[in-house]
């Protein structure tokens, strides 16, 4: 019978039996809701990606990190230069 039906068909087929079984997951959330009332106010506290309802956290965008830029032998060289003048001056403070 699959092979009868278009593709176009089988999409609109899929997105009503999609629609439904949400429709049966928010009745069971309210469900639930109604069975635990403190249980409401602990779901608005927890931070959006904790939350199941709306956008799940795996399809949520993330954010691009910014690359480090890396640094140069010379920069290197000096960064080493300048912390083992700290290094010496706590350790003579130090006494």
């Amino acid at each position: 019978m699959a092979s009868e039906l278009s593709k176009d068909e089988l999409k609109r087929l899929a997105r009503l039996g999609a629609q439904a079984r949400l429709q049966q997951i928010e009745e069971e959330r309210r469900s639930i809701l109604r069975a635990f009332p403190g249980l409401a106010a602990a779901i608005a506290r927890q931070k959006p990606a904790e939350t199941t309802a709306g956008t799940p956290a795996a399809e949520a965008p993330k954010k691009k990190r910014r690359k480090r830029r890396k640094m140069t032998a010379a920069e290197k060289k000096a960064a080493s230069e300048r912390m083992k003048k700290v290094w010496a001056a706590r350790r003579q403070r130090q006494g």
